[in-house]
């Protein structure tokens, strides 16, 4: 009774996991810092982007919004700029979900 028990909650917590994966989408605009986030996209440097890492990322959509990452995703988005060739107009796809005027990242790619 209590191995069976055991496998449930097991079963359970597992469930939970991926039903939670199976709720993020795909985001596309520019990853951008958050000091940066009204400036000139398309010239904003890469650069910048990694200088400017303490005050977190974001991804700016084509409709013009706003969506600030959460702790991991700021780290995300960082090994990403400092893994493109990019040096500027950083389009990128982000995989997550939105929690109120939070993006809670799972991916970054630069594109």
């Amino acid at each position: 009774m209590c191995y069976k028990l055991i496998s449930m909650k097991k079963i359970l917590a597992l469930s939970i996991l991926f039903s939670a994966a199976a709720f993020a989408e795909s985001y596309s605009g520019t990853l951008v810092d958050t000091m940066c986030k009204g400036k000139d996209l398309a010239t904003h440097t890469t650069k910048c982007a990694i200088g400017c890492a303490k005050g977190g990322y974001g991804l700016v959509t084509a409709d013009g919004k706003f969506w600030k990452f959460d702790e991991k995703g700021n780290a995300k988005a960082l090994a990403a700029l400092k893994a493109t060739k990019k040096e500027s107009d950083l389009k990128a796809t982000v995989s997550g979900s939105i929690d109120g005027e939070m993006l809670t990242v799972e991916s970054v790619s630069i594109d």
